[in-house]
């Protein structure tokens, strides 16, 4: 029994770790992102929940057909593996259609017989059902591990729904253009090139979905003396596209559409105050751009 335990300690101590690392991940991510760039906190919580408890369900599940293989004679690890990658839906659904029967050993010789069998098959010892009623009592092994399945994928269900509910609504996630708070994108961007350096936001994408934002806090300094400086060139340029720059600081927000500028853009700053300011650049259906934008 103690070697048991003793077995059983390195693994759920793995399974902490795993579990452990997986939420200071996230958590970094959170602080780091700012919310995600547009995520209230509760959007990320119920989809790390959800992926934790899926995560569980399996490991519960392949634990359970894994006592169930060696119990069989099966492959105990490789089903495992199935179950656990497989999802438990599928690999469940493939054991039981795989599943072999339980063998226990012929009392005269040891080798492994069918329940069902009236002899030996090796030894050719007649059987008595009294003796396979000696040899096995039929009952649901492992029951924790049942249980631990399904309440994981009840929670795993209930995270998921509420993931879902609260992303239909539009509960905690932030589309507002002109907030203070930043922006989530439902869309894609297709770059070749981001950075900012020395102060300098460099942005160079082929395409994105219509109405996509991108974005750069900057910082003023001297709102008197500095201005916001845009390089900004649209190589392809559809009918109605636009391609619109955004200063948000607080309750201020300015638009400006810059898709033809044909010298670059000097903004001056004296409707804002000192600090932080949002720079966004709204993407409308422009294609092959590039800019160089900066505050000095």
């Amino acid at each position: 029994m103690n070697q048991m335990k003793n077995k059983k300690f390195p693994i759920f101590t793995g399974i902490f770790i795993i579990l452990l690392f997986l939420f200071l991940r996230f958590a970094l991510f959170f602080l780091k992102s700012d919310g995600f760039s547009g995520l209230s906190m509760l959007l990320p919580a119920l989809l790390l929940c959800t992926v934790v408890f899926a995560l569980c369900t399996s490991a519960s599940f392949a634990a359970w057909v894994y006592q169930d293989c060696k119990k069989r004679g099966d492959d105990p690890l490789l089903w495992a593996l199935i179950v656990f990658a497989a999802s438990p839906f599928i690999g469940l659904l493939l054991y039981f259609l795989r599943r072999s029967e339980t063998k226990e050993a012929c009392p005269a010789c040891g080798h492994k017989i069918s329940l069902k069998a009236n002899f030996c098959e090796e030894c050719g010892t007649p059987v008595k059902k009294e003796d396979h009623n000696v040899m096995v009592k039929q009952e649901t092994h492992h029951l924790k591990l049942i249980a631990a399945g399904v309440v994981s994928m009840a929670l795993m269900l209930i995270s998921l729904t509420g993931f879902i509910v609260n992303a239909a609504a539009g509960n905690g996630i932030n589309t507002n253009i002109a907030s203070d708070d930043r922006i989530w994108n439902m869309g894609t961007i297709s770059m070749n090139y981001s950075a900012y350096t020395d102060g300098v936001w460099t942005l160079d994408f082929r395409k994105a979905s219509d109405g996509f934002v991108k974005e750069k806090d900057m910082t003023i300094t001297d709102t008197d003396t500095q201005m916001l400086h845009a390089d900004i060139s649209c190589g392809t340029v559809p009918d109605g596209a636009t391609l619109v720059l955004w200063l948000v600081q607080g309750d201020t927000a300015k638009s400006v559409d810059i898709t033809g500028l044909s010298e670059p853009l000097e903004y001056p700053l004296h409707e804002f105050e000192n600090g932080k300011i949002h720079v966004r650049l709204q993407i409308n259906g422009v294609e092959n751009t590039v800019s160089k934008i900066y505050i000095e």
